[in-house]
């Protein structure tokens, strides 16, 4: 059953007839997420944070450093991707998320807030989150990350690039990555699940929107196959880092979530699933607005804390 507080929300976006990201231009479709509040967050510690750059293949990409006040010298690190469908989303967006996660685990965090699409199509997204993660082990003692105890996080979009990054990592073999997060991540561009069709209207995220995202990413370049961002369709998924990977009952990108759950415990992998039956895609972003959001946090951290400590 669909968690009354999501149902209360879809309910009043239904009845005030709001627009659906997809059908806006990229730029007005990123400032309606921006300015998405759904009441008070839950209190959060004191977690510092400050901006600046890391060289990327195009150029400066923008991040955000979190460190919990009080935080040891040095702690294990989340490098963070958000979500958004790889065309909206941003450090602020995510501000939340990457404080609770700071705060909760006592690590520190590093946001990247990589290229968006259709100014910048795959795989440039793709490439700064790499470029990033690549200098977060390589300037580790600099931001204060254990580089032994290195996850990559993200929701979504960030799911996938926290997926894809821990497949390039693993194939490079310069980096050991700890662990990976994939939060509701998108695993494949290459085929329609049956959760993509029941749900494709009414719970947030839609097929058209999704929709809408490939062709912002893509283009007409033909890329939506590659392995670099359908993780799914990767042959050998082995010796990847260990995985917690969460879906939900109303997200249609659910049975794709699963799929590459059961992809990846047959490649040997440790992985934690978590599938939340009455909750919607983005509910991590929610937990204003659902007191049971802090449930599945609670579900991330312990995951982190198992797996690095």
């Amino acid at each position: 059953m669909l968690d009354p507080y999501f149902k209360a929300m879809l309910d009043a976006a239904a009845e005030a007839g709001a627009p659906s990201l997809d059908t806006l231009e990229p730029e007005a479709a990123r400032e309606v997420y921006r300015t998405l509040k759904f009441g008070e967050e839950p209190p959060i510690g004191p977690v510092e944070s400050r901006d600046f750059t890391v060289p990327g293949k195009a150029g400066p990409i923008p991040v955000r450093h979190y460190s919990p006040k009080g935080a040891a010298a040095v702690t294990p690190g989340i490098v963070f991707f958000h979500g958004g469908g790889w065309v909206i989303g941003d450090l602020e967006t995510h501000d939340d998320v990457c404080r609770r996660l700071a705060d909760l685990t006592g690590y520190r965090v590093l946001a990247v807030d990589y290229r968006l699409a259709p100014e910048n199509r795959f795989p440039a997204s793709h490439d700064d989150c790499l470029s990033a993660t690549n200098w977060a082990f390589e300037n580790a003692a600099s931001i204060g990350f254990d580089p032994a105890r290195i996850a990559t996080c993200g929701d979504s979009a960030g799911g996938n690039l926290s997926a894809a990054i821990a497949i390039d990592l693993r194939d490079a073999g310069q980096h050991k990555l700890a662990m990976q997060v994939l939060m509701y991540p998108v695993t494949t561009f290459t085929v329609t699940t049956e959760s993509m069709d029941r749900l494709a209207e009414g719970f947030f995220l839609t097929k058209a929107g999704m929709h809408y995202f490939r062709d912002s990413l893509f283009g007409d370049t033909g890329l939506g196959a590659d392995p670099r961002v359908s993780v799914l369709d990767v042959k050998d998924l082995s010796g990847l880092p260990a995985a917690f990977v969460s879906t939900a009952g109303y997200d249609p990108l659910s049975d794709e979530g699963i799929a590459y759950v059961k992809a990846l415990q047959a490649a040997g992998v440790d992985v934690d699933h978590r599938h939340y039956d009455g909750f919607i895609h983005g509910f991590y972003n929610l937990a204003a607005l659902a007191p049971a959001v802090l449930g599945a946090y609670d579900d991330v951290v312990g995951a982190l804390k198992k797996r690095l400590g």
